[in-house]
C-alpha cells in the first residue's frame, strides 16, 4: 500500500513538472503570496515556429490520451473497490483518483486559459486595429 502511494506520488510530480512541460508545453502550480493567499498559475508555452518541432501531435495525443485514461482507471478500481467491500484498498484508490484527477484538472486549466488568452489577445489587436483604422479616417477628412 505504502510502495503504490509513493509510486502514485511520484508519478503526479513527474507529469505536473516534467511530462508536461516537454510533451505539451503546459505547466501548472500554485504559490502562496506574503498575505498567506494561495493563487493557482497555469502556462501554456507561446506559439512558435520552432513548437511544432519540439511538440509533436503524436506525443500530445499520447499525453492527453495518458491524463484521461489514468483517472477513468482509477474510478473504476475506487467502484470495484467499494462494491467487493475491501475498504482497505479504498485509501490507496481514492489517492490515485485524487492525484490523477488534479493533474487532469490543472493541465485542462492551462489548455482552456490559452486559448482565453489567444482569444483575448485576437480580440485586443482587432480593436487596436479598428480604432487605427478609424482614427486614419477621422485626419483624412
Amino acid at each position: 500500500m505504502v510502495t503504490i502511494i509513493l509510486l502514485l506520488s511520484c508519478d503526479f510530480w513527474a507529469v505536473k513538472n516534467v511530462t508536461g512541460r516537454l510533451m505539451v508545453g503546459l505547466r501548472w502550480w500554485n504559490h502562496i503570496d506574503e498575505d498567506g493567499k494561495s493563487h493557482w498559475v497555469f502556462e501554456s508555452r507561446k506559439a512558435s515556429p520552432q513548437e511544432s518541432k519540439t511538440v509533436s501531435e503524436a506525443e500530445s495525443r499520447i499525453f492527453w490520451l495518458g491524463l484521461i485514461a489514468c483517472p477513468v482507471l482509477w474510478v473504476i478500481f475506487a467502484f470495484s473497490a467499494l462494491f467487493s467491500f475491501r475498504l482497505k484498498w479504498l485509501a490507496v484508490v481514492t489517492m490515485g483518483v485524487v492525484l490523477q484527477g488534479a493533474n487532469l484538472y490543472g493541465y485542462i486549466r492551462c489548455k482552456v486559459g490559452s486559448r482565453k488568452n489567444l482569444t483575448s489577445m485576437a480580440t485586443s489587436y482587432l480593436g487596436k486595429q479598428f480604432l487605427r483604422q478609424n482614427a486614419g479616417d477621422d485626419q483624412t477628412s
